[in-house]
């Protein structure tokens, strides 16, 4: 990985970072595309440069974050269980995914066309009162998150089908599913360069000039993802107010890399 490659990835983290389209699904998709895909330090990069986007999230919305009222922290305290615990649990076997841009699209693809399902459901309901989520509904929200530990899921777009599901209303759901992003990524970087620099690095032969390459990699990325998303976040929120669009977005992108997979022994990159 170079230093336009990590700036690359950056931007394209920062864009899909809040939208239900999986950004990490996407930057696996865009490290295929650059050949660095089975880089380790591409690993590392796609979790960790996921921080800088969620920061921006942080930095725009710090009224709102850290002035809310104690039951609201319990809540995304609540929703944040499940994932941490099976992230955890299942990390090994999470990595393995990493490396496969055929289950991104796949994953691309089925959750399109569950948003597109979900989205018609809300609007029938439409009728109804619409709910606040509830200690309940946010440990409901927690257990669909834990479908986007498979790449291209989305975490966004699990805890976004799940508010709808259960009726929340779209300001809330929107908001929710923002915040709930800051606790789940600090602790999955967190998680990620212990495991790589506790575990993966050897102690006897360390290689300064390669850490301190990864680290101006990393930095330059989450850098680049922090700008792009404020960017982002001022520009497209609007777009939130309706979630068919990513839907449909999300199955066009899915059949493209499921028929480039298909034919990669003839394309080259």
């Amino acid at each position: 990985m170079n230093y336009i490659q990590s700036i690359l990835l950056g931007i394209i983290e920062g864009i899909t970072e809040l939208f239900p389209v999986s950004s990490t699904g996407h930057m696996i998709l865009a490290a295929y595309v650059m050949g660095i895909l089975e880089n380790k330090i591409t690993n590392l990069f796609i979790i960790s440069v996921q921080f800088g986007a969620v920061f921006s999230v942080v930095f725009l919305y710090r009224k709102d974050f850290f002035f809310q009222k104690w039951n609201f922290y319990l809540k995304i305290f609540l929703a944040s269980l499940p994932v941490c615990f099976f992230g955890f649990l299942l990390n090994r076997k999470n990595n393995l995914f990493l490396d496969n841009p055929l289950v991104v699209a796949i994953s691309l693809f089925i959750g399109g066309f569950l948003i597109l399902k979900t989205e018609n459901l809300y609007e029938k309901k439409n009728y109804k009162k619409r709910n606040n989520i509830t200690y309940f509904k946010a440990i409901i929200i927690g257990l669909f998150q834990c479908l986007a530990l498979i790449p291209g899921v989305s975490r966004s777009a699990t805890t976004i089908v799940a508010c709808m599901l259960q009726n929340v209303n779209r300001k809330e759901t929107i908001e929710f599913s923002f915040f709930l992003s800051v606790p789940v990524i600090i602790i999955a970087t967190c998680k990620k360069l212990f495991d790589y620099y506790y575990f993966k690095v050897d102690y006897l032969f360390f290689d300064f000039y390669l850490f301190f390459k990864e680290i101006e990699l990393l930095l330059l990325g989450n850098i680049a993802a922090f700008f792009t998303a404020i960017i982002t976040i001022k520009c497209f929120i609007t777009y939130l107010n309706n979630f068919k669009l990513f839907g449909y977005y999300r199955i066009f992108l899915g059949i493209f890399f499921i028929i480039l997979h298909y034919f990669k022994p003839i394309v080259k990159y």
